[in-house]
């Protein structure tokens, strides 16, 4: 009698079972951590709320700096690949021409035959006629081989482009996946923020939206003469004074803080990278007691705040989502760093 056995189970492999288990610990950390994440904010004061909403908000930047790095990369890489794609295309079609060329030199060979020099020789009547044609013979050949090294060596440059191709397709790809992991940690700290504020009664949140705008000095006008391209960046970001927030976005109807300093030199003639982290590299370095209008501030400890500096100790500046385009006071932020744009 045919003995009952348990169906096999298919086994996890050592990596699919990590896996498994990562997922596992990281939901149930998430889900405790959100949990106890909700209950706490429900016994925060306003005040409390008010650090915890920039908390969020300074992580909602910081993550937007590293979703413009990533942007820009997939973006640099996007035209890479088009232009080694565009390059592949010519390659091939030059490549299959020389191709064609190679066969129906090899067609019309086979179809005269060949007849060995010193026969050649012994039935022509004409030995100075014979000379010239097997001169003429001797260059054809001699275009038969650099025909021949031609395909060769557009065949390996072809390989080598398409080899090329395939690499920025990869880091296309990589770079795609971490602007889409930015932009989801980007929108996760800027929805905790926004869940904090609904928590608050009407009066309470007028209350700290005029306290954190109380912190910042709204002012016209600069305190120094300025002239050059710092004119027309200054110039720029004056304009831009009222224009929203707007994470990722480079004008003219919004801006990022790095946006926001990127268009206004962009006005005045100087290509600035995209990031705060790339910014404090361009033109050269300056102390905050050297700062000169059109100089890059920059804050935090991670630099990932920028702004333009005016003057008089102040800045314009893109300074979070729900707060447009202002002057504020180089000493309302954590001061990291500064750079002269050339």
């Amino acid at each position: 009698m045919a003995s009952h056995r348990k169906p096999k189970q298919r086994s996890l492999t050592s990596s699919t079972a990590r896996a498994a288990a990562l997922l596992a610990l990281t939901g149930a950390a998430s889900a405790t951590l959100l949990d106890g994440t909700g209950h706490a904010e429900n016994r925060l004061t306003p005040a409390q709320v008010k650090a915890k909403v920039d908390e969020y908000q300074r992580q909602a930047e910081e993550a937007t700096e590293r979703y413009n790095g990533a942007k820009d990369k997939a973006d640099q890489a996007r035209e890479a690949l088009d232009a080694l794609r565009d390059q592949a295309a010519r390659r091939t079609t030059r490549l299959n021409t020389a191709r064609n060329a190679l066969g129906a030199f090899a067609t019309a060979q086979y179809r005269s035959g060949t007849i060995a020099p010193a026969l050649q020789l012994a039935l022509s009547s004409s030995p100075g006629q014979y000379l010239q044609r097997a001169s003429l013979a001797e260059r054809a050949g001699s275009r038969q081989a650099a025909l021949i090294a031609s395909v060769g060596r557009q065949e390996r440059k072809l390989r080598q482009v398409r080899g090329e191709a395939a690499d920025r397709l990869a880091a296309l790809r990589a770079s795609q996946t971490a602007a889409a992991h930015h932009k989801r940690t980007v929108q996760q700290r800027l929805a905790a923020a926004d869940r904090l504020l609904d928590r608050l009664t009407l009066a309470q949140r007028q209350r700290l939206l005029a306290a954190r705008d109380g912190d910042e000095a709204h002012a016209d006008g600069t305190g120094s003469p300025i002239t050059g391209r710092a004119a027309r960046a200054v110039s720029y970001a004056y304009a831009a004074l009222g224009k929203p927030y707007v994470w990722g976005a480079t004008g003219p109807h919004g801006y990022d803080c790095s946006g926001l300093t990127q268009a206004a030199w962009r006005a005045a003639g100087v290509a600035l990278p995209r990031t705060t982290y790339t910014q404090i590299n361009a033109g050269r370095r300056v102390t905050r007691d050297q700062l000169a209008p059109g100089d890059l501030v920059f804050f935090y400890s991670g630099v990932s705040h920028v702004g333009l500096y005016i003057g008089d100790g102040r800045i314009i500046h893109a300074p979070r989502p729900g707060a447009p385009v202002r002057v504020a006071s180089v000493a309302d932020m954590p001061f990291a760093g500064a750079a002269r744009p050339a």
